[in-house]
């Protein structure tokens, strides 16, 4: 178990939340004396495992093979500003 004082919270937190993403335990000191304990709810998805939305097809989904003309563009401009 990793040991961190309240001043370690503030100070240094990312540090804390690295031991945590890593399935550690950590106790939190405070003026000397055991506070409080903290672990991690579920293993964390990282950045780089996290699926990612396929953009393109959800533009298909909606608006299908269509392609607006200058005109189109230019109305539908208009209309957000009214």
């Amino acid at each position: 178990m990793k040991i961190a004082t309240v001043a370690d919270l503030r100070n240094n937190f990312r540090r804390v939340s690295t031991w945590l993403e890593h399935g550690e335990t950590v106790q939190i000191v405070k003026r000397g004396r055991p506070f409080a304990q903290l672990t991690a709810l579920s293993p964390l998805v990282t950045p780089s495992k996290a699926p990612k939305p396929d953009v393109m097809a959800r533009l298909k989904e909606v608006w299908g093979d269509r392609v607006f003309s200058l005109q189109e563009v230019e109305e539908m401009r208009d209309a957000e500003l009214e």
